[in-house]
C-alpha cells in the first residue's frame, strides 16, 4: 500500500492517463506508478471487477481513478474509453497501450488462421485504433504522449512464436512512424520492450507448440532473470513525464539484459 502526498505528486501532476489491461500484472503496476506520481488514471481492462478494484485502491489512496470496461478489439468500446475519459477529467495527456495476449509458440508452419488473426487484433489493429483516436485529440489539445508496452518479442526472433513476434514487430514500427509523423506537432511516441516478467499473460497460451516452445527454450535460456511488474512500471512513468521531452520514436528494452546478448 502507499499514500499519496501533495509534495510527491511531481512527475506526472495533473496529467490523464489511460492504461489498457490495467486490472493486473503490468498494467496494473503502471496504474499505480501514475497515480503515485500525481497522474488521473482511467484503469481499462475487460475485466472490468478487477479494474474497479484497481481504481478504488488508487482512490482509497489519494489518487483519482475511474475503471472503464474495455474490449480492445471493440472498436465501439475504445471510443467509449476515449469519451468517459473526456467525461471524467476533460482531457487526455498519456495513452499507455498495455493490454496483450500471447500466441502458443508456434512457428509459421504451424499457425491457424485464426491464432494469427486473434493474435494481430488484439496486439497490433486495437493499439493503432487506440492512437489513431489518441492523435486527433492530442492534435485538438496541442500535446500528448503515448507509450506502448511492445515487449523483446518485438525485437527479435527468439522470444515467441510467430504470430506474436510478427504483431510486436508490427507495433514497433507504428511507433517509430508515429514518432516520426507527428514530432512536430508536440506528440511523442515511445515503446516500452519488456523482457519476461512475472504476469498472467501465460494464462493466453493455448495449445503450445512443442517444435515452437523447445526452439524458444534457446532464447530463453539466456534470459539472466525474471522482471517484476514494478520494474516497467517506472519505465512507463518516465516516458510519459516531461523527463522524456526529447524521447521520442524509442523503444527501451527493460530486461535486465536479455537483449544483450
Amino acid at each position: 500500500m502507499y499514500n499519496i502526498k501533495e509534495d510527491e505528486k511531481v512527475r506526472l501532476k495533473d496529467k490523464v492517463a489511460i492504461v489498457t489491461g490495467a486490472a493486473s500484472g503490468m498494467g496494473k503496476s503502471i496504474a499505480e506508478a501514475y497515480a503515485r506520481e500525481g497522474a488521473k488514471v482511467v484503469v481499462s481492462d475487460m475485466n472490468i471487477e478487477g479494474a474497479q478494484a484497481v481504481a478504488e485502491d488508487l482512490k482509497a489512496n489519494g489518487a483519482e481513478a475511474v475503471a472503464v470496461k474495455t474490449n480492445v478489439t471493440s472498436e465501439e468500446e475504445v471510443e467509449q474509453l476515449f469519451e468517459e475519459t473526456k467525461h471524467n477529467f476533460g482531457r487526455l495527456d498519456i495513452l499507455v497501450n498495455n493490454a496483450g495476449i500471447m500466441d502458443g509458440m508456434e512457428p509459421v508452419g504451424e499457425i491457424s488462421d485464426e491464432r494469427w488473426e486473434t493474435l494481430f487484433a488484439v496486439n497490433t489493429t486495437a493499439v493503432m485504433k487506440s492512437m489513431r483516436m489518441a492523435v486527433n485529440l492530442f492534435l485538438e489539445q496541442g500535446s500528448g504522449t503515448i507509450v506502448n508496452n511492445i515487449s523483446a518479442g518485438g525485437l527479435y526472433g527468439a522470444r515467441a512464436g510467430a504470430a506474436y513476434t510478427a504483431s510486436k514487430h508490427a507495433v514497433v514500427g507504428l511507433t517509430k512512424n508515429t514518432a516520426f509523423m507527428y514530432a512536430d506537432q508536440n506528440i511523442r511516441c515511445n515503446g516500452i520492450a519488456p523482457g519476461a516478467v512475472k504476469t498472467n499473460i501465460s494464462s493466453s497460451m493455448k495449445n503450445v507448440s512443442e517444435a515452437g516452445a523447445a526452439r524458444q527454450g534457446l532464447g530463453l535460456a539466456i534470459n539472466p532473470r525474471i522482471g517484476e511488474p514494478e520494474e516497467i512500471a517506472e519505465a512507463a512513468v518516465f516516458l510519459g513525464s516531461d523527463e522524456a521531452s526529447f524521447v521520442n520514436g524509442q523503444v527501451l528494452a527493460v530486461d535486465g539484459g536479455w537483449t544483450a546478448y
